[in-house]
């Protein structure tokens, strides 16, 4: 015959957690005594002090080899992408319509901040006058990591995009400029000392009619080789990479307009299936009426 559990009172409950607790008799505290929690302690003490110790040797170790002028590894990163501004926070679309102020307004703004760096009067006091069509290369003078100066590229020279003649870009007239820039690369010649430019065009062909005239700036998309190489953010402090301004003058509304803009350039490749953003990049556009 099972013997029944005697049942335990809530009053005895309490004593007996009170006496798990601290115990009196024992000088226990939650079964333990006092150099039974010391030992404990010390060791997780000493276990997480060595295991603190070896990461941060590790680290060290590792930032001796690193240099903080130039990335140690730069094999990913032998073609330089491409990007767009303004740049949406839902990707690299532009969608808006052109009779609500509020709908553009973010794509202006954020090309204004964008061209800060570009204004005339700032690239007149930090950078200087280059020789055009040449590439700016410069000695370290027997010091490593020696600063560099950068070329000037003017805000002027984006001319109908500059937003300095209209100061929403065309967008508010349904005619918007969208900037596009090569991503640096440390100690990269582009253009392999030649000529070239940035082309934009609808990505299928039976839409070119549809995306419309296209304006460039600076004439033709062209990159000048005076703003390369980049020799880094540290070492030039001031550097701002060219851009090229394009105004779609009649795009035709209410229509999904998919432009491709690549670099034309001898040893930039643009072709590379497995990386999308390689030398080209791609954007949707398009402005409703209503």
């Amino acid at each position: 015959m099972a013997i029944e559990k005697e049942k335990k009172s809530c009053g005895q409950v309490m004593t007996e957690w009170k006496e798990f607790i601290w115990n009196p008799r024992t000088h226990q505290f939650m079964g333990r005594t006092g150099s039974s929690w010391a030992l404990i302690l010390l060791f997780y003490l000493v276990f997480y002090g060595f295991l603190t110790a070896l990461f941060t040797l590790t680290m060290w170790v590792m930032l001796q080899t690193v240099d903080q002028y130039t990335p140690k590894y730069q094999d990913r990163l032998s073609v330089p992408g491409m990007m767009i501004r303004p740049k949406a926070e839902d990707g690299l679309d532009i969608h808006y319509k052109v009779n609500r102020t509020e709908a553009w307004e973010k794509y202006v703004t954020g090309l204004n901040r964008f061209l800060e760096a570009y204004n005339d009067s700032r690239q007149a006091a930090t950078n200087e006058r280059c020789h055009p069509g040449k590439y700016h290369e410069q000695l370290d003078n027997g010091v490593k990591n020696y600063p560099k100066t950068a070329c000037q590229f003017n805000r002027t020279i984006l001319q109908n995009c500059s937003g300095l003649e209209d100061p929403t870009y065309g967008y508010r007239d349904g005619r918007p400029c969208v900037l596009v820039k090569m991503n640096r690369i440390i100690n990269f010649y582009a253009g392999d000392n030649k000529t070239m430019n940035i082309s934009c065009t609808a990505k299928k062909d039976e839409d070119v009619q549809k995306l419309g005239d296209i304006e460039m700036y600076p004439p033709n998309g062209t990159i000048d080789l005076m703003y390369f190489p980049y020799y880094g953010k540290k070492v030039q402090v001031n550097y701002t990479q060219p851009v090229v301004a394009v105004k779609f003058l009649n795009p035709v509304l209410n229509f999904d307009h998919f432009v491709e803009c690549k670099i034309n350039a001898v040893n930039i490749p643009t072709t590379d299936e497995r990386d999308k953003f390689a030398g080209r990049v791609s954007f949707r556009i398009r402005i409703d009426t209503d």
